[in-house]
């Protein structure tokens, strides 16, 4: 169905992104129309009353009436709700933590300690409010208030004990103990010189949602014991539509933010939950980029290349891994709206923080997560040619180690690719060594989502169906499909599922291992493979294979 797009003529919305309906709506309506019309509004009111770092698009929400409603709040009966955690840029001492409270609490605050019964530290935090008003007719406005902390300057390798309320509610007290959370830092940078790291273990997935396949995922992945977990973009949903338009918003509904945050407060209160932004994350009124409502609700690291225009974008390290998360909506030739927003910078960061990666001789291993497939045969999305054009050649280049995937709902792995070709075949169980064999790309997007389609059959762990070559697609500029004949798609699986990552580190002249693993909701292996690269195994910025500048040193 074409639904208009809400005030910009359906010839031009045809013809412009998301940037561009949104300032031709703001330059057709003056600030007065704006606050008449309730246009959406994305603010920040920090503790005390002050105004904090959030930014707001429309007509700003006034920090006297917020602060107004909370005065009238009877804190005692606000709960607060939804914790989720993140890393900072530094996870061996930088934390986030983030919640939700259903009404503008006063002075939220956050207690920490090592004990339960110590929270000596305490730390104000901020509210973030979201305005949502009635997008279309017969909606009800929304008011939704996300509350942030960064704690910095911790102990590494540290478990922390924590609780978080605000005037009313202190999680010290005796009848708020049960409402205690905990996290633990990671090791200190320096910490591999001293001795070998501790092997550990973190997950993935993409297109979660809410529902009871979602919730059975969250049950697994927390039973795994994982030290993070990267949910590789389409984060719950609340735009069905998932095109970056000004007409998603007639099926957009905030409340599912509520409910998705619910779910996962069961693994995001003591797992840091890293998310990377896809398509229907896009919420195309909130901002320019349509990234307004995310900047209310998480609390990411801000290493990237532009937290304003890309707040998705940010790269972390754990232990000998590290971890980057992309913005695909900047490449993507299938889903528009956001190509280009960048201008090209993120692609030219990921080069620099590849070869940081690679120059860093405590790091093994470089993961890259982000949200539209490189590689895929789903009858639904396949490939997207414009992520292989703008990075699949920096990822071989630098031999990346895993790349994460979502967008197709369905289990995927693809054998060692070089060059759009088969490198070395991974069947299940084999081992791979990116340095000479090639990157292998997972899609794990079957997180909580209606499950897609192959065109080929499905093989698996079990369910062997192998068939030498797959005809799929990849998208083109200006949203065209070229059909395509692959042989690089080795294990495809229909069911509801994500990947587990045991992590091994070694010794020097040795060989750290990441074993990946495919589970169902019900905790069935489907796949497993595993990694290996030998530590201090260096890039040599000098030459490359093909003599133009930076390669591997065997």
């Amino acid at each position: 169905m074409d639904i208009p797009r809400m005030g910009v003529p359906e010839k031009l919305a045809n013809r412009m992104n998301m940037a561009e309906q949104h300032e031709y709506l703001r330059s057709r309506l003056s600030r007065r129309s704006v606050l008449r019309t309730s246009a959406i509004t994305v603010g920040a009111l920090a503790v005390g009353g002050a105004l904090g770092t959030g930014t707001a698009y429309a007509a700003p929400t006034s920090p006297t009436l917020l602060g107004d409603a909370a005065s009238a709040v009877d804190g005692s009966k606000v709960i607060p709700v939804g914790r989720h955690l993140a890393f900072g840029p530094e996870p061996d001492t930088q934390f986030r933590v983030s919640w939700q409270v259903p009404v503008p609490v006063k002075k939220p605050f956050l207690r920490y300690g090592k004990t339960p019964w110590d929270l000596s530290h305490k730390v104000e935090a901020e509210i973030r409010a979201l305005h949502t008003p009635a997008l279309v007719p017969g909606q009800s406005p929304v008011d939704q208030y996300y509350v942030h902390v960064a704690l910095e300057d911790l102990h590494p390798d540290t478990t922390y004990y924590y609780g978080v309320g605000h005037q009313g509610f202190d999680p010290a007290a005796q009848q708020a103990i049960s409402a205690l959370g905990t996290f633990t830092t990671a090791a200190s940078r320096d910490h591999r010189w001293g001795k070998v790291y501790d092997p550990f273990t973190f997950t993935a997935f993409g297109d979660q949602g809410v529902s009871a396949h979602a919730a059975n995922n969250d049950n697994v992945i927390l039973a795994q014991n994982p030290k993070f977990h990267l949910h590789a973009g389409d984060i719950c949903y609340a735009d069905p539509d998932g095109q970056g338009l000004d007409a998603d918003k007639a099926d957009f509904k905030a409340t599912t933010w509520d409910a998705f945050l619910v779910q996962t407060e069961a693994v995001a209160a003591k797992v840091p939950w890293m998310v990377a932004y896809g398509n229907h994350d896009m919420e195309a009124w909130y901002s320019p980029n349509g990234y307004g409502g995310e900047d209310a609700r998480w609390f990411l690291p801000d290493n990237g290349p532009d937290k304003r225009v890309a707040p998705g974008v940010y790269s972390f390290r754990y232990s000998n891994v590290g971890v980057i998360s992309l913005d695909a909506n900047d490449v993507s030739y299938e889903i528009p709206a956001n190509l280009g927003i960048t201008a090209g910078r993120q692609t030219k960061w990921l080069d620099r923080t590849l070869k940081d990666f690679r120059n860093d001789e405590t790091i093994d291993f470089v993961v890259v997560f982000f949200h539209h497939c490189a590689f895929s045969t789903t009858h639904q999305h396949a490939s997207d040619g414009g992520v292989r054009d703008a990075w699949v050649p920096l990822f071989e280049k630098y031999r990346v180690d895993l790349v994460i995937n979502g967008h197709n709902h369905v289990y995927e792995r693809t054998d060692a690719i070089l060059g759009n070709k088969v490198s070395k075949a991974i069947p299940s169980g084999a081992t791979l060594e990116p340095a000479k064999d090639g990157v292998v790309y997972v899609t794990a997007g079957a997180a909580g989502r209606s499950i897609y389609s192959f065109d080929s059959p499905q093989t698996y762990e079990g369910h062997e169906n192998r068939v030498d070559e797959v005809n799929t697609y990849h998208f083109v500029k200006g949203q065209q499909k070229v059909t395509e004949t692959v042989e690089w798609s080795r294990v495809r699986y229909l069911g509801y599922s994500f990947i587990k990552v045991d992590v091994t580190p070694a010794h020097l002249g040795q060989k750290s291992s990441m074993k990946v693993t495919a589970l169902t909701e019900t905790g069935q292996q489907i796949d497993h493979y595993t990694i290996v690269r030998k530590v201090g195994e260096g890039w040599d910025s000098t030459t490359d294979d093909d003599g133009q500048g930076g390669g591997w040193g065997w």
